[in-house]
Order: C-alpha cells, then structure tokens, then sequence
C-alpha cells in the first residue's frame, strides 16, 4: 500500500514536471525584394540601303556591319549614308534577352511604286547585358525591278523589333 500511495504521489507531482517541457519555438524573418531595371530599346540609327543603280534589277544585302553585296544587274553606288538600323538596349546588367525581329515581306513605297524587303537579321555581341547597355545592328534585303523607278523608297508605316527579358 505504501508503494501504490509513493506511486500515486509519484504522478501528481512529478509527472507533470516531464510535460513542462517545451512544446513549441519560434524564429524571426526578413522579407525583401529586388526590382530590376526595366528593359527598353531606342532606335539610333534607321536603316538606309543609299543609292543604287536599278539597271535590270536584282537584289541587295545590307547586312548589320554596314556593308552591302548587289547580286543580279543592280549596281550599288558610294554612298556614305548606308546604314544598318542600329538600336540600344537596356536593363539589368547580367540579365539575358531575346530579340524579336519583323519577319515576312514589307513594302517600300515612293508612289505608287514600290520595293520588297525582307530576310531581316540582327547582330549583336551577346544577347545578354553586360553593362547597363548594349547595341543591336539589323540588316535585311531589297528586291528591285528592272528599270525601277527613280526616287527615294520609304516604309509608309515603321517597322518595329521588341526585346524582353528571358
């Protein structure tokens, strides 16, 4: 009997000292966030094929280095108004994006006249920023006519790229 009154006194003041123990913690945190610099592209330069001579017609290349190759009976006059359409991105440095480009033909108008363009293509050193800008060269072809009209041809609307983040 003496044994079951130790066991009992037992329970009702030791056994609770065991369910003291601790049951629950905590721990502090911060939140953050980090904004970016927005991407953005500026044209600096429009694209400009200078003067050529229509003769029976044919094709010209201007690619992004500013350099031009006249295949069929076109022949390309000195100019130093040929130009790749150049333009500036920028954003975050060290993030990566992508270039899209117009695809498709377009018309060159001067009139009622009329020249295709098409095959676009874009050179640039990375297509990712490593410093707060970096420039992008396009170049594309032209077909022209046998004994094409005379006179400055113009896209009657601009044509646009779009650069984003990846």
């Amino acid at each position: 009997m003496l044994r079951a009154i130790g066991y009992i006194l037992f329970l009702i003041i030791l056994a609770p000292l065991g369910v003291l123990g601790q049951n629950s913690a905590s721990a502090t945190f911060t939140a953050s966030a980090t904004i970016i610099e927005p991407i953005e592209v500026q044209t600096t330069s429009d694209m400009n094929f200078a003067e050529i001579d229509a003769r029976n017609g044919g094709t010209v290349i201007l690619n992004p280095d500013n350099t031009r190759s006249a295949f069929g009976d076109v022949q390309l006059k000195s100019s130093s108004a040929v130009s790749a359409a150049v333009f500036e991105v920028k954003g975050q440095n060290g993030y990566s994006y992508s270039i899209n480009i117009p695809t498709g033909d377009f018309t060159m108008i001067n009139g009622s006249k009329q020249i295709n363009l098409k095959d676009f293509t874009v050179n640039t050193d990375s297509s990712t920023l490593n410093s707060d800008s970096q420039v992008i060269r396009m170049g594309a072809t032209i077909e022209i006519e046998p004994d094409q009209e005379p006179g400055r041809y113009i896209t009657p609307t601009p044509l646009e790229i779009t650069v984003s983040y990846n």
